[in-house]
């Protein structure tokens, strides 16, 4: 396994909508456990593949855990499709490893409903509430090519552009994202 680089705000790839996975194959498996150790190397809850330059439909999650004892829930869904959204909705600062270092309240469907494959091909049909809603929607965002500073309101996205322009995210040397700051959630 081994950490990817990840694709920042300005790459286009992260614009480009991913195509779907019909080979689920070995090839397939070893790019989603990178992913996964790309995301917790990075700090994430989630990550898309065309976020590591890769235009297929795959994304890895992980939730944080309340208890060190077990492992978190996580997991890669394949050709996530959405097929229903709450009217209820929840607002939460949400950040992304394509922008490292900023966070802004996001609203978002309090739950969702998505068919997806595993990494195998077996079809599945997931029902998540809360954060795991979150992580899915922008996720299954970004494999379409939309960022999450596409939700932002008007004031909060005005500022991340600005912040963007002006240099402020928070790369390191290799150009990667570094950690983020203590007592900020995950970013996707």
């Amino acid at each position: 396994m081994s950490v990817l680089p990840i694709r920042i705000f300005g790459d286009p790839v992260l614009r480009e909508r991913a195509g779907e996975v019909t080979d689920f194959d070995r090839a397939l498996r070893a790019l989603a456990e990178n992913m996964l150790e790309t995301m917790r190397a990075a700090q994430g809850a989630g990550l898309a593949a065309n976020q590591v330059g890769v235009l297929k439909r795959l994304f890895t999650w992980e939730l944080p855990g309340e208890d060190d004892a077990q492992p978190n829930p996580h997991g890669s869904w394949v050709n996530p499709e959405i097929t229903e959204t709450s009217a209820e909705l929840q607002e939460g600062d949400e950040g992304c490893l394509s922008f490292p270092g900023l966070f802004y309240p996001t609203e978002r469907p309090l739950r969702a409903r998505m068919r997806a494959q595993d990494v195998f091909g077996d079809p599945h049909e997931v029902a998540a509430e809360g954060q795991l809603a979150r992580i899915i929607l922008h996720e299954v965002d970004h494999l379409n090519g939309i960022l999450f500073i596409d939700h932002l309101a008007r004031h909060s996205k005005k500022e991340a552009l600005r912040r963007i322009r002006s240099g402020e995210l928070e790369l390191n040397a290799a150009g990667q994202g570094e950690g983020l700051p203590a007592g900020v959630g995950n970013a996707l």
